[in-house]
């Protein structure tokens, strides 16, 4: 059983709108685990749906790069500190590994750090990062990658200077202007939206399972007689799509068509990848005064 903090109770708080006696209550009933206790909550109709990014924690940024023969790729590289992901030297290296990828087609990070630098074969990408982190004095580290060969043009989009990257995918009949601006509409629009799949068919058995659970669960705890609850349900999952499918979104610029609607059949997406900074890894909390505190007791000794 993992212990209920209140730094956990109020990352619940955050990630549900619940309250913090109904977080804390659910934390408790399920002993400590976050995804159980989102589940609780919104079975209980205390909570919005789970948010699945986690919780944004960790220092860097998200980078996002198209090479000249129409390759793209989004990046994401960590430090320990927002003064140095605000630096030009970590914001040029974070640069450099993105035109890495684009040429030197790594299959993971590990084949990446492994490989001679695209830009100077005398060193790995590894050298480089041991070299940045011995002369910055904060581990560095490249946490992820995509890489796309687009269907017809891959375009990109970075949000409060690296706090969110978005690249997507296009396919057309021609790269017009019309099509160009619709590209770039679509990646502010996911950067803004946070949608999971493209289209409902993409979307895994597990997680409509999942979602039919506690669909069902949250209509009998609100007293819904038996016999209109699957009618309820799908009602929900219809909802329920229009929030997790791209093209079923509400377009932001126009709420009042979907996004699918807003491309009117002149272009198609065939994926796109966003990354949010430090998504799901821990921070590193510094309390500047504890720490001056501490040392001063030492010297006491």
């Amino acid at each position: 059983m993992a212990e209920v903090t209140a730094a956990l109770v109020k990352e619940l708080r955050e990630r549900t709108g619940a309250g913090m006696m109904d977080c804390k209550k659910a934390l408790v009933s399920c002993e400590g685990d976050m995804d159980k206790a989102i589940d609780f909550l919104r079975e209980k109709g205390l909570a919005a749906a789970a948010k699945k990014a986690g919780r944004i924690a960790a220092e860097g940024m998200v980078d996002a790069f198209v090479a000249e023969d129409g390759v793209g790729v989004l990046i994401e590289v960590n430090c320990e500190t927002d003064f140095v992901a605000n630096t030009d030297r970590f914001k040029n290296l974070c640069r450099d590994f993105a035109k890495h990828v684009a040429a030197c087609n790594p299959a993971s990070v590990e084949e990446m750090l492994a490989q001679p630098f695209y830009a100077d074969s005398s060193k790995t990408v590894n050298d480089m990062i041991g070299e940045a982190t011995a002369s910055i004095g904060e581990k560095i580290s490249v946490r992820r990658f995509e890489r796309y060969v687009p269907a017809t043009v891959a375009d990109t989009y970075v949000h409060m200077g690296g706090r969110i990257g978005v690249m997507i995918d296009i396919s057309a009949p021609e790269v017009t202007d019309e099509v160009k601006t619709m590209s770039h509409d679509l990646v502010m629009h996911i950067a803004a939206a946070n949608p999971q799949f493209v289209r409902r068919s993409e979307v895994p058995t597990d997680n409509l399972d999942k979602e039919r659970e506690v669909l069902t669960q949250q209509a009998l705890n609100e007293g819904k007689p038996a016999k209109i609850v699957e009618r309820m349900v799908e009602g929900r999952i219809e909802k329920y799509y229009k929030e997790v499918c791209l093209l079923e979104q509400p377009f932001v610029k126009d709420p009042d068509m979907s996004v699918e609607k807003m491309l009117n059949g002149k272009c198609d997406v065939v994926r796109f990848a966003r990354f949010e900074r430090g998504e799901g890894l821990e921070k590193r909390h510094d309390d500047l005064a504890a720490d001056i505190a501490a040392e001063q007791a030492k010297m006491k000794k």
